[in-house]
C-alpha cells in the first residue's frame, strides 16, 4: 500500500540519520565510493531484507570478549617529556609567537539608553502608562486612567515602606546590584497587588543606565510597569458556627465584609480582629477563630472566604481568686476590678484587672485566667471565675541621692520603704534629708486602692528645718489625704484629693536677726485637675487645668486668722508637626482673708526657679524687706511659653527647647504687675523610656542687684 511504503521509507531514512549521527563526518580527501562501501558494511543484511522486523527485534546484546592477561600491568612507551609528533594532513606551520592586535574601543551610542539583559519577556506594557518617580533610581508606571487603579497612592506608600530598593538604595549602586534588588521588588509588587485583590496584574521591570547630557551613563535606574487588571471581589463568606451564637446577628455585624465587596487581605485581618474583640466583649470567654482561607476563582474574578468561628458559649463574671491570699487576697482583687459578679464577661475588663495588679508594684508577674464554674444552658449564660496567679516582687527598697546646686548647696537624701508591710498594699516609707538649706526626717504610710480602685490614703508626718532665700522655718507637720490621682502607669482625665493638715512652725525672714514667730495652722487642702494631654511626663497635645483650694486657720501671737489660699494652673500643648511642639503655661494664685504678716512665710506665694520663672533663683522674685530678703506675697501670676524642637541626634532622642518665662508677686490679693520679672534661655531634653531628662539654662532679662547672671536646672520630665 502506498501509505505503508511511505512509512517504510521514513523509517529507513531515520535509520540512516541515526547511523550518520553516530559516525564522524568523513575527511574532505575521502571519496563518495568509500562512503558507500562503509555504509554497506555497517548495515546488517537483516535490516536490508526486512527493516521493520529488524527494528522491532532491536540490537542483540554483545557477548563480552575476554581479555588475555587482564591483570598484567599496562606498559606505556609514551614519554610525557618527548616532543609532539607532526600532525598528519596539517600543512600550517606552528607559530613561534602569537601576537593579537589591540581591540578598537567602541564609542557609546548617544541616542539611546544602555539596557541590561532583558528582565522580562513578553508584551510591552509601557503603552498608556504614566510615570511616578520615587527616587533617582526608581520609577513606577501606572495606567493613565486613575479609575483603573484608585489605590495608587496607598499602594505607593506601602511599597516604599517595604521596598528593597528604597531600603538599600544608593546612588553608588551599580546596575547588577540594582537588578538583583529589582527582582525582589517585582515579587513584592505582585504580593501587594494581590493583597489589594488584583490577582490578574502584570508587573514588568526594566533595568537600565540613563546617559547624561555628555553621553556618559551616570546612574542605573529601574522602572516597573504596573497594569493592575480587574480587582477581584469577595464571593461566598463562611464564618462557621457564628450564626448559632445567641448574639449571632450582632457578632456578624462586627465582621463587616459582605459578598461583593472589593477583595482585600487587609480587610480580612482587620475584620478578624474586630470579630475577635466583639466576641470577647459580648461574653464569649472561650471563643475560637481559625485562620482565614481564600479560594480564588479566576474565571469569575472572586474569592470565597472561609474562616471557622466557634463561639463556645456565653458567660458572666463570677468570683476572683488569688494564688497568694495572704499577700493580695481575692477579696481585695475583686475590689480593684471594674466589674461585679453577675456582669457579662468582657475580655477588656479581664485585661484591665491584670494591669491594675501590675500597677501595684508588688508582683513581678501576673496571669489572669477565666475558669468555667457553670456551663451555659440554652440562652442562659454560664459563669466563669478569674484565677489570678501571682509571683511576689521584691518589696523592700533602700534609695539614696546626692546633689549640689548653685542655689540649694549640698543635698543628701536617703529612704527605706516596704511596699506591703500592712497587707494588702499598705506601704511604710522612712526618709531623711541632710543639706545646706534643708534637714528633714519623715515617715509616710500609704494605702493604695483603699476601699476601691485607684483611691489612695496617704498619711505623712515629718519634722524639718528649712533655710532658703525667703525664710527660715523649723516645722512639724501631720498631713492626711484621700484621693485619686494620676501615676506613671495610669494617667487620669480627672484627679482629685481632699485632706487635713496640721502644722506647727517657728519662722522668721531669711538671714534675719529678728525673733522667730510661732504659727499653729490647720488646713483642709482640696485639689482637682482635668487632664486631656496625651502623656504625663512628655505631652504633645491637649491641656491641663488644676485648681487648689485650702481654707486655713492660723494662730500666732495669741491672734487667729482665717484665710483661703487658692491657685489655678493651666497648660496647653500644640503639635505643630512631627518635630515641633509648642507649650504654654499660666498660673494665678491669691490669698484672701488675712493681712500678709498674719500669714506664715511658708504659706505665702513666691516665684522664681525651675518650676516657676527660669533664670532666677528659687523663691527670689517678689517684694523684699529692708534687708533685701524676699517677703513673699498674697498673690502671684506666672506665664511661660517654649518650643520643643526634636533634632536628629541620637536617633531623634535629643530636643532643643528655647523658652521665655515671666512672673510677678504682689503683697495685695490681686497682682499689680509693678515688678514683672522675665527670664529666657534654652534647654536640652533627652528622651528616655520613662520620660525626658531636662537641662535648662536661663538668664534674667531684667535682673535685680541680687540675681545671678545665669541659672541651671536639671530634672526629670518637661518643665510643665
Amino acid at each position: 500500500m502506498p501509505g505503508e511504503a511511505r512509512a517504510r521509507s521514513r523509517r529507513a531514512a531515520l535509520l540512516i540519520a541515526l547511523l550518520l549521527a553516530t559516525h564522524p563526518l568523513p575527511l574532505a580527501a575521502q571519496t563518495a565510493s568509500a562512503d558507500d562501501e562503509l555504509l554497506k558494511e555497517l548495515v546488517p543484511d537483516e535490516a536490508v531484507a526486512d527493516p521493520e522486523q529488524w527494528a522491532a527485534d532491536g540490537v542483540p546484546p554483545e557477548e563480552p570478549t575476554p581479555i588475555d592477561n587482564a591483570e598484567a600491568p599496562i606498559e606505556s612507551s609514551l614519554d610525557p617529556d618527548s616532543p609532539m609528533a607532526e600532525l598528519p594532513d596539517m600543512g600550517i606551520e606552528w607559530p613561534d609567537t602569537l601576537e593579537l592586535p589591540p581591540l578598537e574601543r567602541l564609542e557609546p551610542d548617544e541616542d539611546a539608553a544602555q539596557f541590561a539583559a532583558p528582565e522580562l519577556e513578553g508584551e510591552d506594557l509601557a503603552a498608556g502608562l504614566v510615570e511616578e518617580r520615587l527616587s533617582d533610581q526608581l520609577v513606577l508606571a501606572f495606567p493613565a486612567d486613575e479609575t483603573a487603579f484608585p489605590l495608587r497612592q496607598e499602594f505607593i506608600e506601602r511599597y516604599k515602606a517595604l521596598s528593597t530598593i528604597e531600603e538599600y538604595g544608593s546612588k553608588d549602586a551599580n546596575i547588577a546590584q540594582l537588578a538583583a534588588r529589582a527582582k525582589k521588588d517585582t515579587e513584592l509588587l505582585d504580593q501587594i497587588l494581590r493583597n489589594y485583590g488584583y490577582y490578574d496584574s502584570q508587573v514588568q521591570r526594566t533595568v537600565s543606565t540613563v546617559p547624561a547630557a555628555d553621553g556618559e551613563a551616570t546612574r542605573p535606574q529601574v522602572r516597573f510597569d504596573i497594569v493592575p487588571g480587574p480587582r477581584y471581589r469577595f464571593g461566598s463568606i463562611d464564618l462557621g458556627q457564628l450564626a448559632s451564637a445567641p448574639d449571632g446577628d450582632y457578632l456578624r455585624s462586627a465582621f463587616e465584609i459582605q459578598s461583593g465587596d472589593p477583595l482585600s487581605n487587609d480587610a480580612i485581618v482587620d475584620e478578624q480582629f474586630d470579630l475577635d474583640t466583639a466576641l470577647g466583649e459580648a461574653g464569649y470567654a472561650f471563643a475560637e477563630i481559625d485562620s482565614p482561607s481564600l479560594l480564588i476563582d479566576h474565571e469569575e474574578t472572586i474569592g470565597d472566604l472561609s474562616m471557622a468561628v466557634r463561639p463556645m458559649g456565653k458567660y458572666r463574671f463570677g468570683a476572683v481568686t488569688s494564688s497568694e491570699p495572704e499577700f493580695l487576697s481575692g477579696r481585695h482583687l475583686a475590689d480593684i476590678a471594674r466589674f461585679d459578679p453577675g456582669d457579662i464577661y468582657q475580655r477588656s475588663l479581664q485585661l484591665d484587672l491584670r494591669r491594675a495588679i501590675t500597677a501595684t508594684g508588688l508582683v513581678s508577674s501576673v496571669t489572669v485566667t477565666p475558669r468555667e464554674v457553670e456551663a451555659p444552658s440554652g440562652n442562659e449564660p454560664g459563669v466563669v471565675d478569674l484565677d489570678v496567679s501571682l509571683r511576689k516582687a521584691r518589696l523592700r527598697t533602700i534609695a539614696g541621692a546626692i546633689g549640689y546646686g548653685s542655689e540649694d548647696g549640698i543635698r543628701l537624701e536617703a529612704s527605706w520603704e516596704h511596699r506591703n508591710l500592712f497587707p494588702p498594699e499598705g506601704a511604710l516609707r522612712v526618709r531623711g534629708i541632710a543639706g545646706t538649706q534643708e534637714q528633714l526626717f519623715g515617715v509616710t504610710f500609704r494605702k493604695n486602692n483603699f476601699g476601691e480602685r485607684d483611691r489612695i490614703l496617704n498619711i505623712d508626718a515629718y519634722a524639718s528645718t528649712l533655710n532658703n532665700p525667703a525664710f527660715d522655718a523649723n516645722t512639724v507637720s501631720l498631713v492626711g489625704t484621700l484621693g485619686k490621682v494620676s501615676n506613671l502607669l495610669f494617667q487620669k482625665p480627672f484627679s482629685w484629693s481632699a485632706g487635713l493638715e496640721l502644722v506647727a512652725t517657728d519662722e522668721r525672714p531669711a538671714d534675719s536677726s529678728q525673733p522667730r514667730q510661732t504659727y499653729l495652722i490647720a488646713a483642709l487642702p482640696l485639689y482637682a485637675q482635668i487632664d486631656t494631654s496625651d502623656d504625663l511626663l512628655d505631652p504633645e497635645h491637649g491641656f491641663r487645668v488644676a485648681l487648689k483650694l485650702s481654707p486655713e486657720v492660723s494662730r500666732t501671737n495669741g491672734a487667729e486668722s482665717f484665710y483661703l489660699r487658692g491657685r489655678l494652673d493651666t497648660s496647653y500643648y500644640y503639635s505643630v508637626n512631627d518635630r515641633i511642639v509648642v507649650a504654654g503655661r499660666t498660673a494665678y494664685g491669691s490669698i484672701v482673708g488675712a493681712d500678709l504678716f498674719d500669714i506664715a512665710p511658708s504659706r505665702r506665694y513666691y516665684a522664681g526657679g525651675g518650676g516657676s520663672v527660669r533664670g532666677y533663683g528659687y523663691r527670689t522674685i517678689g517684694p523684699r524687706d529692708a534687708e533685701g530678703d524676699p517677703t513673699g506675697g498674697r498673690s502671684v501670676v506666672e506665664g511661660a511659653i517654649e518650643a520643643r524642637i526634636r533634632t536628629g541626634l541620637f536617633g531623634g532622642a535629643v530636643s532643643v527647647v528655647p523658652f521665655i518665662d515671666a512672673g510677678s508677686v504682689s503683697t495685695s490679693t490681686v497682682p499689680d504687675f509693678d515688678s514683672v520679672k522675665i527670664g529666657a534661655g534654652v534647654g536640652v531634653r533627652y528622651a528616655t523610656g520613662f520620660g525626658p531628662i531636662r537641662l535648662d539654662v536661663g538668664v534674667p532679662i531684667n535682673p535685680g542687684p541680687d540675681d545671678s547672671p545665669v541659672a541651671v536646672y536639671v530634672s526629670l520630665g518637661q518643665a510643665f
